[in-house]
C-alpha cells in the first residue's frame, strides 16, 4: 500500500476505486453471507468519498464480522472479544487525524462488549461504529445471541431462549450516542447512503446493519428485504418528511399523544398533513421509533420497522475536550516533568 499516492503519480491526485480498498486476501465468509455486501458497500463509499487508505483504520473485535480488517486495504487491527472500543479510542487519541471505523457484531458488541460500547457512545469520540446484526452467533456455530428473539431454538437453547433481546437502537439512544441509524445488507443504495452520512457526522456514529446469516439464521430479516413484503414491513426515515409506507405510500403513521397509529391514506379522514413528520433532532420521538419492533410475520397490524437516521445531534468530541484541557493545563503550569511526577513531592530519610 502506498503511503503517498499523489506523489507516486507525479504529483497528480489519484482517483481511487472500490477495488483499491480491497486486499489480496481470500474473503473467508460463508458463500451467500450478508457480510459480502457490507464489505463491498464500505469499499465503494470510501472510494466515492475520496478517502485515503493510509489515513483510514478498521478495528474489530471477535466474530464473523470482525474478519473485516483483513479485507480492507487500509490500516487495521483484529483485536479481542468486545474490546474493540478501547483500541479504537486509544488510536483516535494518539492520532486524531485518522479516520477510524470500528466493526462489531451483535455478539461481540452487545454481550462482552456492551459495557465498552456504552462508554464509547457517551464519550462521543469522532469515529464510526458499524454493528452487523444477524441475531445469532455465527462464528461459534449457531448459538443464540443478545439480539436473538425470545423462544429462539438454537444449539445452546434447544427448548427456546428465555432471554429478552437487546434492542441495539434503543441501547445507543439510551447511552446518548450522537448519531444512531439502521440499514440492511440487501438494500445497497440505502446502506451506502447511511455509511456516507455516518462518516460525515462529527462524533461517534452508530450504524446497525441487518445482516443475513444464511447458515445459522437464514431469513431472519427477509420480511424487511424481500420485494413482496418489504413495502408493508419497512418505513424509511427522511428528515422533514412524513412517515409513509406501503407499495404506493398509501399508509402512514400518526401520533395519538405518544402512541403511534397506522392510518390508511386512502381514507378521506386522513392526509399526509395528519402524519408524524420525522425530525432527526428529536430524541423523544427517536426513542418511540426505536420501539417499532413487533415481528411483522406473527403480529397483526405490526408497526413497520424503521430504517434510516433515528437521531443525530452535535456534541463536543472527547478527544477535542482532552486536547483542550491539556493545552489549558500546560499554559498555566508549564511543560510537565515526568521524573518529578514519578518522584513525587514527599521525601523522607531512613537512618
Amino acid at each position: 500500500m502506498s503511503v503517498d499516492l499523489q506523489n507516486m503519480n507525479g504529483g497528480e491526485p489519484v482517483v481511487l476505486k472500490s477495488k483499491d480498498f480491497a486486499t489480496d486476501q481470500d474473503v473467508r465468509w460463508c458463500p451467500g453471507c450478508g457480510d459480502y455486501s457490507i464489505l463491498k458497500q464500505v469499499q465503494t463509499v470510501l472510494a466515492d468519498l475520496g478517502k485515503k487508505p493510509h489515513e483510514t483504520v478498521f478495528i474489530s473485535g471477535i466474530g464473523c464480522s470482525s474478519r473485516f480488517p483483513y479485507y480492507m486495504e487500509t490500516y487495521g487491527m483484529h483485536s479481542i472479544h468486545g474490546r474493540a472500543p478501547g483500541f479504537a479510542v486509544g488510536l483516535k487519541m494518539a492520532n486524531p487525524n485518522l479516520g477510524v471505523w470500528m466493526i462489531t457484531g451483535d455478539g461481540d458488541g452487545l454481550s462482552i462488549g456492551g459495557n465498552h460500547l456504552m462508554h464509547l457512545f457517551r464519550r462521543n469520540f469522532d469515529l464510526n461504529v458499524i454493528l452487523f446484526n444477524n441475531q445469532i452467533y455465527g462464528l461459534t456455530k449457531g448459538q443464540y445471541s443478545p439480539t436473538s428473539e425470545e423462544n429462539k431454538r438454537t444449539a445452546s437453547t434447544p427448548y427456546g431462549s428465555i432471554d429478552h433481546p437487546v434492542n441495539p437502537i434503543a441501547f445507543a439512544l439510551g447511552t446518548d450516542a450522537t448519531f444512531v441509524a439502521r440499514s440492511m445488507d440487501r438494500d445497497t443504495k440505502h446502506l451506502k447512503e447511511m455509511l456516507a452520512k455516518a462518516d460525515e457526522h462529527k462524533g461517534t456514529s452508530f450504524l446497525e446493519v441487518y445482516q443475513n446469516c444464511n447458515i445459522f439464521n437464514d431469513g431472519a430479516f427477509f420480511a424487511f428485504t424481500e420485494k413482496a413484503t418489504k413495502p408493508d414491513t419497512t418505513i424509511f426515515l427522511e428528515h422533514g418528511q412524513p412517515l409513509v409506507f406501503g407499495a404506493n405510500n398509501e399508509k402512514g403513521i400518526r401520533l395519538d399523544g405518544f402512541t403511534p397509529k397506522i392510518v390508511d391514506l386512502n381514507d378521506s379522514n386522513f392526509s399526509k398533513d395528519d402524519l408524524w413528520i420525522h425530525d432527526e433532532t428529536d430524541l423523544i420521538k427517536a426513542q418511540i421509533l426505536s420501539r417499532f419492533f413487533d415481528d411483522p410475520t406473527t403480529t397483526e397490524n405490526a408497526l413497520p420497522r424503521p430504517f434510516g437516521i433515528f437521531y443525530r445531534t452535535e456534541r463536543a468530541c472527547y478527544e477535542d475536550l482532552l486536547f483542550s484541557q491539556i493545552e489549558s493545563a500546560t499554559a498555566s503550569l508549564g511543560e510537565g516533568d515526568l521524573d518529578k511526577i514519578i518522584a513525587g513531592s514527599n521525601t523522607w530519610e531512613i537512618k
